[in-house]
């Protein structure tokens, strides 16, 4: 079986890239073990001092894998380990898109300490035009969109773009394609300027402690995912119309 996930070490910095081109690096079981393991490496890795995730391809993430849910999986189980190694990592955490995310790929923009993405990317939480809800990204989301734009984005689905993005907090700063490596190169550049204890001590106040509700959220979108509804939505997908209730 490929590998999904590439994890390349050099100069204090861990690059994990998602490398799934045949579902635009969608959230499959697979691939959330291997970018979770790749994670927990990199922080058990001495030589680490920041860990940048990235992707190859157009497209940075376009959420779960609805094919492997409709076909009685349950990646959204495994994707609390995910955000909580993110999330919970002592050493400072970019996510970079360069590309479109959907649904649970935005956790992982949410789930980091600083995170970019090219102005023109576009974006939505598209949960509840699939008949589920954003439940496991929920603890995260919610820690970094401001309330309104969550109520607005969460309900109603839209698409908006990097610029909307920076705007309500999902993302530090959208910039152009072109200059995302080098803002990326200078922000890698001054964290490692900082002492380790000092970082891992700033993100514990930084970040409150989130794995409990982490967890039981999955289990709630799980639910979801297992419906009725859900099943129409993901029906729907793969029949290219549009679902009973739209």
């Amino acid at each position: 079986m490929a590998s999904l996930v590439q994890l390349h070490i050099a100069e204090g910095i861990a690059r994990c890239l998602l490398d799934s081109p045949h579902n635009r690096n969608a959230l499959s079981t697979q691939l959330i073990t291997e970018l979770t393991n790749a994670i927990t490496t990199a922080v058990q890795d001495n030589s680490v001092r920041v860990i940048v995730l990235d992707h190859t391809g157009p497209v940075f993430c376009a959420g779960a894998d609805l094919r492997e849910s409709a076909a009685g999986g349950s990646p959204v189980l495994a994707l609390p380990g995910l955000l909580t190694a993110l999330w919970n990592s002592p050493k400072p955490t970019i996510t970079v898109a360069r590309g479109a995310a959907r649904g649970g790929g935005l956790g992982l923009l949410a789930a980091a300490d600083l995170a970019i993405c090219a102005s023109e990317a576009t974006f939505a939480f598209s949960e509840v035009r699939v008949g589920v809800i954003a439940a496991s990204i929920a603890p995260v989301v919610l820690a970094k969109l401001s309330p309104r734009a969550a109520s607005e984005l969460l309900l109603t689905g839209a698409v908006f773009d990097g610029r909307r993005a920076e705007e309500v907090g999902l993302v530090t700063s959208a910039t152009d394609t072109e200059t995302i490596t080098e803002v990326v190169a200078q922000w890698t550049h001054a964290i490692q300027l900082g002492g380790p204890a000092a970082l891992e001590g700033t993100k514990a106040l930084l970040n409150a402690d989130l794995s409990a509700e982490i967890a039981d959220n999955a289990v709630l979108s799980n639910k979801y995912f297992q419906s009725a509804e859900a099943i129409e939505g993901m029906t729907a997908i793969r029949e290219k119309r549009a679902p009973s209730w739209a």
